[in-house]
């Protein structure tokens, strides 16, 4: 299992006119298992869907 950064945003604020910034580390084993998982995670934390989520970077850590 590799850890991966995912730095990007979301929508949400007071109105959800707003951009938010966010950075999760997960463990996956492959970049595009770790985006589904944060797309899971900032769903299910959030309650936003997949089209309120930009995800901007991606990068393997050791």
């Amino acid at each position: 299992m590799s850890r991966f950064e995912i730095k990007g945003q979301y929508r949400g604020g007071l109105v959800g006119k707003t951009w938010l910034p966010f950075t999760k580390i997960v463990e996956s084993q492959s970049e595009k298992n770790a985006r589904e998982w944060v797309y899971s995670l900032m769903g299910s934390e959030h309650g936003l869907k997949r089209d309120l989520i930009k995800i901007d970077e991606v990068k393997a850590i050791e």
